[in-house]
Parts: C-alpha cells; sequence; structure tokens
C-alpha cells in the first residue's frame, strides 16, 4: 500500500510539473516571448544571489557543526606523532582552499545576477585580457607550489622507516575478507617466514613451521600497543586489496596481496586518556543507550578502532577489530598472557613437522615422543637445518616476503 501511494504521489508530480510548464508556454504566447524571458532572468538571478547566501551559510555552519566528529578537531585530534604534522598539512590546505572555493562562489553568482539578460544591453566580447591571465595563472601556481612543498615535507617525515638499533614494537596485520589476522613475534622478536602456498584452515598465514622464529609468534583477537613508543606495521593482503586505517592515529595504507607494505607510528595517546578528554566535551556526556539509565556514559565506551578503507565486498564493514593503547607495563603483561599459535593449534598435530620430536619450545615435562625418548632437536634454523627443508622457491619467497 505504501509503494502504490508513493507511486501516485510521484506520477502526480510530474502531471504538476508538466502543467506548469504548460502554463509558463502558455503566458509566454500572450506576453511575448522577450517579456517572459527578461522576467525570468531577472527573477533567476535574485534567486541565485539567496542561494549563494544560504549555500555559504549552510556549508559554514555544518563544518563547524561537525568540525568534532569529521574534521578531526576538538577531542578527535591526532593521538600519534605524526599526526600532528597530518593535521597541519590538512589546515593550511583547507585555509587555501577554503579561501578559493568562498570567492569562485561568490564570483560566479555575482556574474549570473549582473550580467544577467537585460532588454537593451548588448554583450561585450573580450577576446583576452594578458593582466588578467597573469594573475590567476600566477596565483594558483604559487598556492599549489606552497602546499606541494608543504605536503612532501611531510611525507618524508612520516614514511621513514625504523633505525636498526631503534626500539620498537612490530607486529603484522593480514587482511582478508572478511577480518584482520594480527600477529605479534613471540620472545625472539623476530616474526617467522611465510609461504602462501601453506595457507590452510589451520594455517590462516602460510606460516612455514620449519621456521623456528614461528613457533612463539602470536596471534591476537585485539591490537594492543605501548605509548610513545615505535609501532612498525607489516602490511599484507591474502586475498583482495583492503586498506589498513586507524584514523585516530592517521594512519592509512593499502594491503595488497603479494605485495607487503609498512607503516611506522608512535602512539602519544592511552585509550583510558582519550576517554577521559572525550568526557570534556558535553556530547560525550550521554547515556550510550538512552533508554537505559544504567548504561555507561558514551565517553567510557570509547575504543580506538582499526577498520577496512577500501570497498572490498559484501562485508567490508565487519572489518573492524579493536585497537588499545596502554602503559608500556600494561603492553608487556598483555604479552605475557598470549600463547603460541603454534603451540596451540599447530604443535602435535599432522601439520606439525617436529610431531614427536622435542624442541626448545616445549613446554617442560611435555616434551617427549611416543616412545619416551628423548629427542631434543634444538630450536635454531642453524641446528634443525631449515635451509635444508625448504626448497629453494619457497625460500626465496619467504626472503622477498620479510625484506
Amino acid at each position: 500500500m505504501v509503494l502504490l501511494l508513493t507511486f501516485l504521489c510521484l506520477v502526480l508530480l510530474v502531471i504538476v510539473v508538466i502543467q506548469i510548464g504548460r502554463v509558463s508556454e502558455m503566458a509566454g504566447l500572450i506576453r511575448g516571448e522577450e517579456d517572459v524571458q527578461n522576467d525570468s532572468n531577472y527573477w533567476n538571478s535574485r534567486m541565485g544571489m539567496v542561494f549563494m547566501v544560504l549555500f555559504l551559510f549552510a556549508t559554514i555552519a555544518s563544518a563547524y557543526y561537525y568540525k568534532n566528529y569529521m574534521l578531526g578537531y576538538g577531542p578527535h585530534e591526532a593521538a600519534s606523532l605524526h599526526g600532528v604534522a597530518m593535521d597541519q598539512l590538512f589546515n593550511v590546505t583547507l585555509f587555501f582552499t577554503g579561501i578559493v572555493f568562498v570567492l569562485t562562489q561568490i564570483v560566479l553568482f555575482w556574474f549570473a545576477y549582473k550580467y544577467r539578460g537585460v532588454e537593451g544591453k548588448k554583450a561585450l566580447h573580450i577576446s583576452h585580457d594578458n593582466k588578467l591571465e597573469l594573475v590567476w595563472t600566477a596565483i594558483p601556481a604559487v598556492v599549489m607550489a606552497i602546499l606541494v612543498i608543504f605536503g612532501l615535507n611531510t611525507w618524508n617525515e612520516i614514511m621513514q622507516d625504523v633505525g636498526p638499533d631503534e626500539d620498537f614494537v612490530e607486529l603484522e596485520m593480514t587482511g582478508y575478507q572478511f577480518g584482520w589476522i594480527a600477529r605479534y613475534p613471540g620472545s625472539d622478536g623476530v616474526l617467522g617466514s611465510r609461504d602462501y602456498r601453506q595457507t590452510s584452515g589451520t594455517n590462516p598465514l602460510g606460516q612455514v613451521w620449519e621456521d623456528p622464529a614461528n613457533h612463539d609468534d602470536i596471534h591476537a583477537n585485539e591490537i594492543v600497543l605501548p605509548v610513545n613508543k615505535k609501532v612498525k606495521v607489516r602490511l599484507t593482503a591474502r586475498d583482495v586489496l583492503h586498506s589498513f586505517f586507524l584514523p585516530h592515529f592517521r594512519v592509512k595504507m593499502d594491503c595488497v596481496p603479494g605485495t607487503p607494505t609498512f607503516f611506522v607510528f608512535t602512539p602519544t595517546v592511552t585509550t583510558e586518556e582519550y576517554r577521559q578528554n572525550l568526557s570534556k566535551y558535553p556530547e560525550y556526556q550521554v547515556l550510550e543507550d538512552p533508554d537505559d539509565p544504567s548504561s555507561r556514559m558514551l565517553w567510557e565506551t570509547f575504543n580506538y578502532e582499526l577498520a577496512c578503507a577500501e570497498l572490498c565486498g559484501t562485508g567490508h564493514a565487519s572489518m573492524r577489530m579493536i585497537v588499545r593503547v596502554v602503559e608500556e607495563h600494561e603492553y608487556e603483561q598483555w604479552l605475557e598472557t598470549q600463547s603460541s599459535y603454534y603451540l596451540t593449534s599447530i604443535r602435535g598435530g599432522d601439520q606439525d613437522p617436529f610431531k614427536g620430536i622435542d624442541i626448545e619450545i616445549d613446554p617442560i615435562g611435555e616434551a617427549s615422543d611416543e616412545d619416551g625418548s628423548e629427542n631434543k632437536v634444538s630450536d635454531s634454523s642453524e641446528e634443525i637445518g631449515f635451509e635444508e627443508n625448504v626448497d629453494e622457491d619457497t625460500e626465496e619467497v619467504f626472503s622477498e616476503l620479510m625484506q
């Protein structure tokens, strides 16, 4: 019934528009085409000026109203070290482009008003104006040069890699339809090798279990980072193009299948500090659920969040993961509670190349083969012959992926 009424309303609207057109046509025949055209020019030019004022007011007012939500001002200033430079670049760009936007809209509608068709007026043809052309070429060129230079300096500052002796946290993020896999190195601080040909239901990243560096790697269901410490995120995708997006940290980098990328940033605000900052703003001093008086305040529910910023399929919106920024000691405590994926999901199974053989990562008292003998294998690539257990093509893939 609702669809039928909607359809009838649309039909009625079309009929009304057609009838208005016919009435205007008849009025033109009665009054004369020239009078109708002059009258139309008069009203259109004035209504254009009214529209310009309302349009500019609505644009500026809406930008101011949503600045805390969409433009990174107020409580949502950058929570990373490089994010400050990103916001400065945004502000400089917004300043120049904002001036150009307002001026061009005023000139556009003013010209439509001033040079409207009026009876007795003749248009003046100007083939060119060297002075005017010089001005409107030189000014944009100077502004663009400033923006490009400022942008390049910011880009070079942001895209630096970590130094060889720097203390940093490393993790690997792999996007897939439709989720993320977060992998942290274990106590050895090294991420193990991968081979996409070994990807399976129980080995979602294609980790090479012959490589002992994989034995202590951790698969986490959230991203936990220490505050004020550099983080290097290795990025890749398992199927289609994804995009690693942390809006509060001003981090965005594509995850490309077969082409590993990385991003380095330093979080500067813990999750709890961010919540406390939000609590100072009235828009967050409301209940999470207005219908439930016992629910928490909106600022208390805040969490940093990882999202996919590349449309990757029907489940794109579900590619989200919680990000927690904590103090250094809290990060270390969290890390100690995490378990090796190899020990919890692979060890002793059919995919375990060391099934029935003791290796160093085995918990004390649980490492023995089936007949009780002590076949101890050192957990190092030299002693277990990692290079000999992997064919040359696979080893070449590993070296390329881990560079």
